[in-house]
């Protein structure tokens, strides 16, 4: 035994074994290092996780592991008026941040990835910029893209000085300060952000858009760039587009993967599984909470009139909201329905989905009393961006354009009409392209109907 040991053969088989040991190593080394990065995307004011979905879409469409793309939804969406100051069904910057700390846990535990790029819309880029600063998430976080996000305020002046948004407030004001070389970014973590030219409704010179007509915000079109970041101008691109619009996308996914992508518009699948959650509001303010014993039924509907062709689907949620999985033709147009306690009837016409998705996310509506007089209330609506006039073409039940859009920066994303009591008809929404065509629903009945864009 001691020959064995002590012998050149042994030695040279031992060598050749730790040689393949180290190869075996190396080799997993490199196939961690050619996964693609867990990304995690957050959401703004008042916002759910499913204004993502077409850009998980094109990130899925360029080969991207869908495994590896990750959302989550702020259980109360919308910011407190005074950060300090609790306030029911509003969420402070701290709150927002330990969601954000504790998502990224959870994606580094599921992947066994060591970081994750952060990618945020408006105010979705307060908590991954406190996250990363003040939170420990510079170890944990390799890139940034923030996407409208109002890193000097919305406003910077005495009104609401407690506000989030107030760029002299206390939040932004700790946010901001400089780093020894002068920078508001962290070291470690590369940071990109894209912003408007003009157009972001929050970053203007007066503050119309804010209740502040005619006062200066002490803002610039330049409000949410950083020093230390590589800040990117999307010319003509609204507050919502610069994180949710194809070019917001491409230069995302540069930034992220140091490649351009293969494929700007998405590709469709041959099957397609619909999913999702109903969440409820609090009053009239948006949540993310679960709607439990919410009804949903899906029809699908005739392209050119809205007419319904047959009953696809229904479920009534759990106390979790989910909804699906429902098996969706990518070429159909679909009628959503939900019906709840409390809530109108509320239908929700949307144009074919090209791709799968779990974060196809719903609240109900209350009729307003404004419109109890009406025979149809019928809104299109566009989450991922607003109408702009002169820079968008669209048209609503024929009228150019839509009734309540102004003239002005895009700020406005939804459009509503009021019809006299009639018969039941088809009513057209044109944006860009995408046409939806729904049905009138009576409001005597206590129905309201939403066009909802994709785009």
């Amino acid at each position: 035994m001691r020959y064995l040991i002590d012998s050149t053969p042994y030695r040279r088989v031992s060598s050749a074994l730790r040689r393949a040991a180290v190869t075996l190593c190396l080799a997993a080394t490199a196939v961690a290092a050619l996964a693609d990065e867990p990304i995690l995307f957050v959401h703004g004011n008042g916002d759910t996780a499913a204004l993502w979905h077409t850009t998980l879409w094109r990130f899925a469409s360029n080969g991207y592991d869908e495994k590896r793309l990750f959302t989550l939804d702020l259980p109360y969406p919308l910011a407190r008026s005074d950060d300090a100051k609790p306030q029911e069904g509003r969420s402070s910057t701290a709150e927002y941040t330990l969601a954000v700390a504790d998502k990224v846990q959870e994606i580094l535990r599921e992947t066994g990835a060591s970081k994750v790029v952060l990618v945020g819309n408006s105010r979705g880029g307060y908590p991954i910029r406190s996250y990363i600063k003040f939170g420990g998430g510079a170890k944990y976080v390799s890139k940034v893209v923030l996407g409208g996000v109002p890193n000097h305020g919305v406003w910077a002046n005495e009104i609401a000085i407690g506000n989030e948004f107030n760029g002299n407030g206390p939040f932004l004001r700790q946010l901001n300060q400089p780093d020894a070389n002068g920078n508001e970014t962290t070291e470690g973590v590369e940071f990109l952000t894209l912003r408007s030219d003009k157009l972001d409704k929050f970053a203007q010179p007066t503050g119309e858009w804010v209740g502040q007509a005619g006062k200066a915000t002490n803002v610039g079109y330049d409000g949410p760039a950083l020093r230390g970041a590589q800040n990117l101008v999307l010319p003509g691109r609204d507050h919502r587009e610069v994180s949710f619009h194809p070019e917001a996308f491409k230069a995302t996914y540069r930034f992220i993967t140091g490649k351009a992508p293969a494929h700007i518009d998405i590709v469709a699948e041959a099957r397609v599984t619909l999913a999702g959650q109903i969440s409820r509001l609090l009053g009239n303010d948006a949540t993310n909470l679960p709607l439990a014993g919410a009804r949903l039924d899906i029809y699908q509907v005739n392209a050119a009139t809205g007419a319904r062709i047959a009953q696809r689907y229904n479920q009534v949620v759990a106390t979790d909201g989910r909804w699906g999985p429902f098996p969706a033709s990518p070429e159909a147009y679909y009628e959503f329905v939900i019906t709840a306690e409390g809530y109108a009837t509320t239908h929700i016409y949307r144009s074919p989905f090209p791709r799968s998705s779990a974060i196809i996310n719903m609240r109900p509506a209350h009729l307003a009393p404004a419109d109890n007089d009406a025979g149809s209330v019928i809104t299109m609506t566009r989450p991922r961006g607003y109408f702009g006039v002169g820079r968008d073409i669209m048209a609503f039940d024929g009228q150019s354009p839509p009734p309540g859009i102004p003239a002005s920066v895009p700020g406005v994303s939804t459009s509503k009409i009021k019809l006299p009591p009639a018969e039941q008809r088809s009513v057209t929404a044109e944006f860009n392209g995408e046409k939806i065509v729904v049905q009138s629903w009576p409001t005597k009945d206590n129905h309201i109907v939403f066009a909802e864009f994709h785009y």
